[in-house]
């Protein structure tokens, strides 16, 4: 029949659009419809690396004056922490390219490699020399992920954790655009003088099980756009969206007029 051209290029556009959809969603081989629990298994510490920035805080109920110079790190006035980001060039032990940090009294410490945990520990036991049951806690101050690409709002953010995920530090960036690729959002991370560059899939359940879903310290995620992301903005895109708007409702009267006929 003469109108089966018309009904091709509606039907075109239309799986195109679906198309277009599948796309989007997140995690799209989960059921979403269903409660699952599974085990966690590829959680691993962060272990500290040159150039964290640590904030170590010493306390001791028995001389509480004893511990004080133990916190050197930390910006107090008034025993009381001021300002603790990691812009203030006052604040926190910076690990050297070596891996070792300077300590009151305990002088060089190789502290990379090491888990907080594993810090926290060493530090209580070798304190316990020059004060009685020290109580000593640490944190990463400038543990920072950098976003860029296509998301809501690109930019460097900082945490004060570091137990950080992929989906935690893209949802900061206020979470990619429609228009972003979620089946190829790159991962850049530096570790050990080597630069590895991991692709990752938003798509797919997977991502719970990557040893990539806990980021690391100064890791970058790139979201790449697609090219309706550079059509939007382009004239001759806007010029051939409004030319095949038209023939597609061109077609549809067209049809309409050769049914009835």
């Amino acid at each position: 029949m003469k109108f089966y051209p018309a009904l091709a290029i509606i039907a075109v556009l239309f799986f195109a659009s679906c198309d277009s959809y599948r796309q989007v969603p997140y995690f799209q081989d989960l059921d979403h419809n269903a409660v699952i629990q599974e085990d966690i298994r590829n959680y691993s510490p962060y272990t500290i690396q040159p150039n964290d920035i640590l904030g170590i805080y010493v306390t001791s109920a028995a001389s509480p004056e004893a511990a004080a110079p133990f916190n050197f790190n930390l910006n107090r006035v008034n025993g009381m922490t001021m300002d603790s980001s990691p812009t203030n060039p006052i604040i926190g032990i910076i690990v050297d390219a070596k891996g070792y940090i300077q300590y009151p009294m305990l002088g060089s410490i190789k502290v990379a490699g090491y888990t907080i945990v594993d810090l926290r520990e060493q530090l209580t036991k070798s304190l316990t020399t020059y004060l009685k049951s020290p109580v000593v806690n640490v944190r990463i101050l400038n543990f920072k992920v950098s976003v860029m690409g296509d998301v809501m709002k690109p930019d460097v953010y900082t945490f004060q954790t570091d137990y950080v995920t992929i989906p935690q530090a893209l949802s900061s960036a206020g979470d990619l655009n429609i228009t972003a690729k979620r089946t190829t959002v790159l991962l850049v991370r530096e570790i050990e003088g080597k630069r590895t560059f991991i692709p990752i899939d938003l798509t797919s359940k997977k991502l719970f099980e990557s040893p990539y879903y806990y980021l690391k310290n100064n890791d970058i995620l790139y979201v790449d756009p697609d090219k309706t992301k550079f059509a939007t903005v382009s004239r001759d895109y806007r010029n051939a969206t409004v030319i095949i708007g038209a023939l597609s409702a061109l077609a549809l009267i067209t049809t309409v007029i050769i049914y009835k006929k």
